[in-house]
């Protein structure tokens, strides 16, 4: 496999209730490595062009990059690629934060959804460890008190957490993705696509490492940064 990558897609289709893992050759990510790249091959794949973007067959892919879970610098952003309700096409919004690094820390290089839940979920993803959980309770909450519920649930304050608020809940077609409470997806109005497939947040711990060819390059690189890097 190369470096930077674990070799494994999570692919979770929500109105089956069905987790499973894709598991593809070192060609595939040379050619897509990741963001926006491989959530578009996904759709293109998978998803009829002439659906609706928020017909429960609509594909949604949250994919961070080659370097995203390293110690690079600047490495922390990750893509979620869907077709946008707004303007019909292939839209793709990123944001940095925490929460893609720990889905690559988790072991995984890509989530994608399909389908809808018949109620409020969100997907608890815990190393290798995937489960879809009932979100009744934090359904029609404000993100914040939504996370914090969310982790009492899984009994760890460290789990990272991508959701939607109300507006994406209701379907409203410029809702945005958060996580983290303050790193935001705030392109294409993909918090539509989120709140049609009933799905609340999707909420990770990771406690592996994503490896790379030159570790003391990269550790070069970091010292480097921290010694010159002002705000």
């Amino acid at each position: 496999m190369a470096f930077g990558f674990h070799g494994k897609v999570l692919h979770i289709n929500l109105t089956k209730n069905e987790i499973t893992t894709e598991t593809p050759p070192s060609e595939f990510y040379r050619q897509y490595m990741g963001g926006g790249a491989l959530g578009g091959y996904y759709l293109l794949k998978h998803m009829d062009p002439t659906i609706d973007a928020l017909d429960p067959k609509s594909v949604m892919v949250f994919a961070p990059s080659i370097i995203t879970g390293t110690p690079i610098p600047g490495s922390s952003r990750y893509s979620i690629v869907a077709k946008s309700p707004l303007g019909g096409a292939i839209g793709e919004s990123q944001a940095g934060g925490y929460w893609g690094a720990e889905l690559k820390r988790a072991g995984f290089d890509a989530v994608v959804v399909t389908g809808k839940a018949n109620k409020p979920v969100y997907i608890a993803i815990n190393n290798e460890d995937v489960s879809i959980c009932p979100a009744d309770n934090v359904w029609g909450l404000d993100t914040g008190d939504a996370q914090d519920k969310i982790r009492e649930e899984l009994g760890d304050k460290r789990v990272r957490i991508v959701q939607i608020g109300p507006a994406g809940e209701n379907v409203v077609r410029i809702a945005g993705i958060v996580n983290e409470l303050r790193h935001f997806h705030g392109r294409c109005g993909l918090g539509a696509v989120m709140g049609s497939k009933n799905l609340k947040a999707i909420a990770v711990r990771g406690r592996g490492t994503v490896e790379v060819a030159d570790k003391d390059k990269v550790r070069e690189m970091a010292r480097e940064f921290a010694s010159t890097f002002t705000s």
